[in-house]
């Protein structure tokens, strides 16, 4: 799991060839990305409208609704740090083998759900069905091990989305779908108060600490376990 998180951080700093050899983890990126965007807008009683994704790997989530300054920047918090929490408690649930699946049936349920709710574009669409049918094939059909195997793999991915590009989160802009976007720490200066790379250290940071806490309690030995004895 370490290896896979690291490799993966290591591969998206590698410009063009690095998103595309992990293109299907970059697309489920951008779709954790954005939905922690528009689910944070919901949780603050704004209206999450839309969620779109393009085939470069970017994305945007659309939403409306009258906002504090504080609510703006935790807004824009929510695709940076939500990936980190969710993939932090799916590391700590795949703890419990016999939660695993149900888990990976729900996760695979609730990208069906999003697909019906707010996907746009066709790209956006076939993906989020793509994935959220396999999940829920591979939670009801798999043996455990595998089920365990994806739902920590999942857990690693959402974890490490924060460091996708990290040239983006430590500058004041970039293209998506072909339009330029301030930032989601651009948004969080303006929201707030700091330069925008305060916040992206900040986030990076908190990620890493969530990270850690999530690997600690999947690897760790269970409850009165202390090593295997020696054979003598």
């Amino acid at each position: 799991m370490i290896l896979a998180g690291i490799t993966t951080v290591i591969l998206w700093q590698v410009p063009y060839y690095g998103e595309r050899v992990l293109y299907p983890f970059t697309l489920f990126a951008t779709y954790a990305h954005e939905m922690g965007h528009g689910l944070m807008a919901t949780a603050l009683g704004a209206h999450f409208e839309s969620l779109e994704m393009y085939s470069d790997g970017s994305g945007v989530a659309k939403w409306r609704g009258n906002l504090s300054r504080g609510g703006y920047a935790l807004v824009a918090a929510g695709g940076l740090v939500g990936p980190s929490v969710a993939g932090s408690l799916l590391l700590m649930a795949s703890r419990q083998p016999n939660r695993s699946r149900a888990i990976l049936v729900c996760l695979g349920l609730f990208m069906l759900m999003t697909a019906a709710w707010v996907a746009d574009k066709p790209f956006t669409l076939i993906f989020v069905v793509f994935v959220g049918s396999t999940l829920l094939l591979v939670g009801l059909r798999f043996p455990q091990p595998t089920v365990t195997f994806l739902l920590q793999l999942l857990g690693i991915q959402l974890c490490v989305a924060l460091f996708r590009d990290v040239r983006y989160m430590f500058s004041p802009g970039g293209l998506v779908g072909g339009q330029t976007h301030s930032s989601d720490t651009a948004e969080m200066a303006k929201a707030l108060f700091l330069p925008y790379w305060f916040w992206g250290g900040l986030t990076a940071l908190f990620s890493g600490v969530v990270l850690i806490l999530g690997l600690w309690v999947a690897l760790r030995p269970p409850a009165g376990v202390k090593g295997t004895p020696a054979i003598k």
